[in-house]
């Protein structure tokens, strides 16, 4: 029996997958099950209980789940350990992150942290906001980064830095001649949002009804790419974060107008789970993430 084994086990226990945890592990769903049956018959005990619709295990699976936890814990704070005495940085680490962070704000810091550590290797995947969160609790990625972070239990948030948001328009929109505006200038405009789901979505929502503005929502995309392009076209106007626009707005395809209500931001945070003992590849990371050497 091998640790390799135990924390298979317990990565199936929290993902209730058998193809979720081999894609954690980087092995095939057969092996997954290979080595479960292995665990019982080393045990000669039934670990999970089969026969259920729901993931169910035993308690036999249950109490070797608890202990396993522990041995795992165990063994990587050892290694972490052995790593930071030699003073070596090295491993992989997996990213998931939503498409605007991941394309205009982790860029530099990624290079950054590359040329510094060059023996780590980093894997980063783009995703949904609430697909970060479950990856992240699901242990298929070892950090998540999100915009507007939601408190949870089962997190440990680390807060990295606030992006202004700004109004966008096309360069022959009435809005592009004025430096700044007003929320309750926007009533009445066609609007291109984020899908209702989407936290930015949610604090614009938030933010038009305590001003008493009403938009037309005439698209709705789930990134801000696809937003950015709309306005482009001309099809309305939308809210989005200083940082994903500077590129157009140099090459004069979009115009940005500051919102005159205050100075806006955008929180935007990494993720990882509790408890988890975070090797000194992924605190260098999350060091460089913060403005770090």
């Amino acid at each position: 029996m091998q640790i390799e084994s135990l924390k298979v086990f317990c990565d199936l226990c929290e993902s209730e997958s058998f193809t979720k945890a081999a894609q954690i592990n980087n092995v095939t769903q057969s092996a997954v099950s290979q080595q479960i049956s292995s665990l019982e018959r080393a045990f000669k005990s039934l670990l999970i209980e089969r026969s259920k619709k729901q993931f169910r295990l035993s308690r036999e699976g249950q109490a070797l789940y608890d202990y396993s936890k522990q041995i795992i814990k165990t063994y990587e704070t050892l290694i972490n350990q052995m790593q930071e005495l030699k003073n070596v940085i090295s491993g992989t680490i997996q990213v998931a992150t939503i498409y605007s962070i991941g394309l205009h704000d982790l860029p530099q810091y990624l290079k950054k942290y590359m040329k510094t550590y060059p023996t780590v290797n980093v894997r980063v995947e783009y995703r949904g906001a609430v697909q970060v969160y479950e990856d992240v609790l699901s242990n298929s990625v070892d950090i998540g980064l999100i915009a507007y972070p939601v408190k949870d239990i089962r997190l440990e948030i680390v807060p990295l830095r606030k992006e202004q948001l700004v109004l966008i328009c096309h360069p022959q929109h009435p809005f592009a001649k004025q430096k700044g505006i007003k929320l309750k200038a926007l009533a009445g405009q066609n609007f291109i949002s984020f899908e209702p789901d989407t936290p930015t979505r949610k604090v614009l929502d938030k933010m038009f009804k305590e001003v008493g503005v009403k938009v037309k929502h005439v698209m709705e995309f789930d990134n801000v790419e696809t937003v950015k392009r709309a306005v482009e076209i001309d099809a309305g106007i939308s809210i989005v974060p200083l940082s994903t626009v500077i590129q157009e707005r140099d090459k004069q395809t979009l115009s940005t107008v500051a919102i005159e209500d205050g100075q806006l931001f955008r929180p935007i945070a990494a993720i990882y789970k509790k408890n988890r003992e975070l090797t000194p590849a992924m605190k260098q990371f999350l060091n460089v993430l913060k403005g770090g050497v």
